[in-house]
């Protein structure tokens, strides 16, 4: 059976097995919870279940913040695959609040996480599974939170539309054409695209 660990990400851990380093802050995003590998590895069991009650807010990509409007709790095995190998699975749901593409209306966007990683720590290891390479790896440190951050990441649909027949924003204006015609002409080129037009009529003229 392996041993459950049951943790709040961003928040406070119930129960702490000795391979729990706890949390600590991790290059200026907050505490975080992080597990020590080398340890388990040293360990003689040979799996751990991470039962993670998330207290994620709001997820940013980098560029846009999104409210966390559902995400209940998941579960995350780490198994012994070999030699200083690990692999790390888990399945959980999130939902986010993100603008529509064309209209930008908050839409509720529901989408799976489904982590399955290999973590590599002995020197002959490939560029997939080489420790080294993850960005949740650090020394022998798993970053739990880093982890499920990556994975929403990756998981998170590329386009967002609150319909498929959405009409999006007058470019002139900015009126929602979902709502109504805001009578404006949009028949005028980009103004943007007016220095492709220049490049193309100065080729034709040669």
């Amino acid at each position: 059976m392996p041993v459950r660990i049951i943790a709040n990400c961003v928040s406070k851990l119930y129960y702490i097995p000795y391979f729990v380093v706890g949390f600590t802050h991790w290059h200026g995003i907050g505490d975080v919870m992080l597990i020590d590998l080398q340890k388990f590895l040293s360990d003689d069991k040979d799996s751990i279940e991470i039962e993670v009650n998330t207290d994620l807010k709001t997820f940013s990509d980098g560029f846009s913040d999104y409210e966390v409007l559902s995400f209940p709790k998941m579960t995350l095995k780490l198994s012994k695959a070999g030699d200083k190998r690990l692999a790390c699975s888990g399945k959980g749901v999130i939902t986010l609040s993100v603008p529509c593409d064309r209209c930008l209306k908050p839409v509720e966007s529901t989408f799976d996480l489904d982590i399955d990683e290999k973590i590599n720590f002995s020197e002959d290891a490939n560029e997939d599974e080489n420790a080294v390479e993850k960005d949740y790896i650090d020394g022998y440190c798993l970053n739990i939170d880093e982890l499920i951050n990556i994975e929403i990441l990756i998981s998170k649909p590329v386009k967002t539309l609150c319909k498929e027949d959405c009409k999006g924003l007058c470019p002139v204006c900015g009126t929602d054409l979902n709502v109504r015609e805001c009578g404006c002409d949009r028949s005028s080129p980009d103004p943007r695209m007016s220095v492709f037009k220049d490049i193309l009529n100065n080729f034709k003229e040669v």
